[in-house]
């Protein structure tokens, strides 16, 4: 893993491979290594980089709310860093709420951006509700207990325990204070549906036909001609492990689609 430095945190990522850049953005609770079981299909042919967003794996978890733009800001700050001019964003979850504020305020630094079990809708007042929940388990409970209670629901009902134990590992590892951040910032997020509708870039929505969090209807809710949508079967919220090579093989097409269809 390397580091820069956004705002005065410090920001982690990993960079593996060339062509093409693809930026993957994890979800709640999750790091860089959720694409752990992706990169190895996609960065033999494209430059893959992840980062750990604010509050998350091995990046700075500052005290306090945090918000979704500045959180694409990290996002910035880490492709001007590297000197990378445009990109392919494609964010997991929480992820896929950063990858829409950017490409909102900075669509002329991407190829292309997609969901990934996310969608353009906010919070209903009863999910915004739940999220002050959850930053009172955090702080009463601990983190443990609350990863605990959040990854079973994340997956399939029939996926592999050991998968869920490896997002518990990697969920073990968030910041108390970086957890509750997150969760505020998903809580004030705006509807960012028309960010999906108004779309010059090509633009991925993925869904699992078993994700009981995102369904499709609130992941496909847009069918211009830009738009790529593809469902995984069996899936629940988590493809990147419930079916990785799959999901590397929707993003592989995605990217390789000619110049003259974008």
């Amino acid at each position: 893993m390397e580091n820069i430095r956004c705002e005065g945190s410090n920001i982690c990522y990993s960079d593996q491979g060339q062509g093409e850049v693809i930026v993957l953005l994890h979800g709640f609770c999750g790091s860089s290594a959720y694409f752990e079981q992706v990169i190895p299909y996609l960065s033999g042919s494209y430059r893959v980089i992840a980062p750990d967003l604010r509050g998350h794996g091995a990046s700075d978890a500052p005290l306090g709310a945090y918000n979704i733009d500045q959180m694409a800001d990290d996002v910035l700050s880490l492709l001007n860093s590297l000197e990378i001019e445009k990109a392919y964003l494609l964010g997991h979850s929480m992820g896929g709420y950063v990858t829409l504020s950017f490409a909102q305020r900075y669509a002329s630094r991407l190829k292309g951006f997609g969901l990934i079990h996310s969608t353009g809708y906010p919070d209903s007042e009863e999910a915004r509700e739940k999220r002050l929940k959850s930053v009172s388990t955090i702080q009463n409970e601990g983190i443990t207990a609350f990863v605990d209670a959040l990854i079973p629901g994340l997956f399939a009902v029939d996926a592999a325990p050991q998968l869920l134990e490896r997002a518990k590992e990697i969920g073990y590892k968030t910041p108390p204070q970086g957890a509750a951040g997150a969760a505020l910032a998903m809580r004030e997020r705006p509807d960012r549906r028309d960010v999906i509708s108004a779309a010059a870039v090509p633009v991925l929505l993925v869904a699992g036909t078993e994700d009981s969090l995102v369904p499709a209807e609130r992941i496909f809710t847009s069918d211009k001609a830009n738009i790529t949508k593809a469902a995984i079967s069996g899936a629940g919220h988590m493809s990147m492990y419930e079916a990785p090579e799959r999901l590397a093989e929707i993003i592989k097409d995605f990217v390789q689609v000619p110049a003259a269809k974008k």
